[in-house]
């Protein structure tokens, strides 16, 4: 069976899921990516694809559109909607993979003249199904009149991680002379490193023990040291500056404790899907896109709604390392038994399967193809 995913450019978030579709169609998959990596995120320690699989449509675009035409199944990222119109029209299966729609929010009077317009480029298309990378995404789509009942979880899968022995990784952990608290990310607004900042000077001011390294960088990062300086965190506080994924998957093994403080403009989130993976007793904001999918909360993570919260949720896993321990396992769990690249592509594959000999799939409660 013949997989084609076409999006913007391949990166490290869709390796794992691609690798396996690979294996799993016996060669018979192609990533087609219609942009190059910007530099900003070469800076960051991206990199150019290698794999054979993946193909670029500047350099043989009318080879590239015959891939998209013919395959069986065609998943559509970030790519336009023209590359798509010909397998819509033909009655060919495609699943749109999408965020949301409204990561600023949407005014009600503009849904009317949306419902119209979304109605042609998707709505009319009984060929066409939504992958929800997401937990917003479905609702989005619902106030536009579109995939209402054609809507499945989804998201975006990084290469997991499966220790041969999880005891070594708590027991590295457990080394830490202090709890290490750890943040990641671009220094820009919408992903907040002031709010971690600021509960690690609730926390310095209340006399907790703790350490933070924050990796990254980006136009706050003046803004971010300053406040470094401002908060009296220069002992408390280490800024490590950008890393490759390997070295910040590195960290994330050492941590104890995760903050992902980013808002709704935060799509999906995969360093959630990572810290999970690497045990750590995730604290995460409940508008990114991946929490409410991945996170069951005092189970395997907490969420939280405001910054209080946060503080709150901090304070009690630094105060209670059992607790620390249990998240990280349930959160470790929750990765390798589902929420990872090779459920999400044998699932596919199942779904396709069904879908084709009996034109539905409703086989998963929760999880990667499951109802969103």
């Amino acid at each position: 069976m013949k997989f084609v995913f076409v999006s913007n450019y391949f990166n490290h978030h869709q390796h794992a899921f691609s690798n396996e579709m690979f294996r799993l169609t016996n060669g018979e998959y192609r990533f087609i990516s219609t942009k190059q990596i910007g530099q900003e995120r070469l800076k960051m320690g991206w990199s150019e694809p290698k794999e054979s699989y993946v193909l670029h449509f500047d350099e043989n675009p009318e080879y590239c559109r015959k891939l998209i035409d013919s395959a069986e199944v065609v998943l559509w990222g970030e790519a336009t909607e023209e590359l798509l119109k010909n397998r819509l029209k033909d009655g060919k299966l495609v699943f749109k993979c999408s965020e949301r729609l409204y990561k600023t929010g949407v005014k009600r009077y503009t849904l009317f003249p949306r419902r119209v317009i979304n109605y042609f480029r998707w709505g009319r298309y009984d060929n066409l199904y939504l992958l929800c990378a997401s937990a917003y995404c479905a609702e989005d789509y619902a106030l536009t009149g579109n995939f209402i009942g054609k809507a499945y979880k989804w998201g975006y899968f990084p290469d997991t991680k499966r220790y041969d022995n999880i005891e070594d990784l708590f027991a590295e952990k457990k080394k830490n002379c202090s709890p290490l608290i750890l943040w990641v990310g671009r220094f820009i607004g919408w992903k907040h490193p002031d709010a971690a900042l600021r509960a690690a000077k609730r926390l310095n001011d209340n006399g907790l023990d703790f350490e933070m390294c924050i990796i990254g960088g980006g136009e706050l990062e003046e803004t971010v040291k300053s406040l470094v300086t401002e908060y009296h965190l220069e002992n408390k506080v280490r800024l490590l500056g950008t890393m490759k994924p390997e070295e910040v998957r590195s960290y994330m093994e050492r941590a104890n404790i995760y903050l992902l403080t980013s808002d709704r403009n935060e799509g999906w989130g995969a360093v959630l899907n990572e810290s999970m993976n690497s045990g750590c007793a995730v604290v995460a904001n409940k508008e990114i896109g991946s929490a409410p999918y991945l996170l069951d909360s005092d189970v395997n993570g907490l969420v939280y709604s405001n910054e209080d919260e946060l503080y709150k949720n901090v304070e009690m896993l630094i105060k209670n390392p059992k607790m620390q321990e249990e998240l990280g396992r349930n959160a470790y769990k929750t990765v390798t038994d589902v929420w990872n690249a090779e459920a999400a592509a044998g699932r596919l594959l199942e779904f396709v399967t069904s879908f084709r000999t009996s034109g539905s799939f409703e086989k998963y409660d929760g999880g990667p193809l499951s109802r969103a």
